[in-house]
């Protein structure tokens, strides 16, 4: 007797599945920064405290702690959020994080490849978001 064996596929909850695309872009987030700090340039606006014409001051970094602290709640949320607050959500901050994606490439000053290979990174992973999160599976109601 030949018995073959499959691998089995295990269906994974939409909640991992966000909760992992968030945990995807926050690392993009930090490897994108680390690989800015490496820009010939940019020591040197760092120490000026401006850095492509913005001025790094408490307003700066609190925003940039703000935009940079969603994806670690997000990762959270997802979890344990009620689904349909937890679509919701997810499909409105990704929509606008591709907003910002997209406005972020009209910054003056040149534009790195491996920034530009990021961004469309984290677009796709925000697109996926959406996807997961607009075809989260239903049940019938009785």
């Amino acid at each position: 007797m030949n018995i073959k064996k499959i691998l089995q596929n295990e269906k994974v909850n939409v909640k991992i599945i966000l909760s992992a695309l968030w945990i995807a872009v926050m690392f993009i987030y930090v490897y994108a920064d680390i690989k800015t700090l490496f820009q010939p340039e940019i020591p040197e606006q760092i120490i000026s405290g401006i850095v492509a014409g913005m001025t790094i001051n408490q307003s700066f970094l609190f925003a940039a702690a703000i935009l940079m602290s969603i994806p670690a709640i997000m990762i959270l949320l997802s979890l344990i959020l009620k689904p349909n607050i937890n679509r919701w959500i997810n499909i409105i901050i990704s929509f606008l994080h591709i907003v910002l994606i997209i406005i972020t490439r009209f910054v003056p000053g040149k534009i790195w490849y491996y920034y530009i290979y990021y961004q469309s990174i984290e677009a796709i992973f925000h697109l996926l978001i959406i996807w997961y999160a607009w075809k989260w599976p239903t049940q019938e109601k009785q």
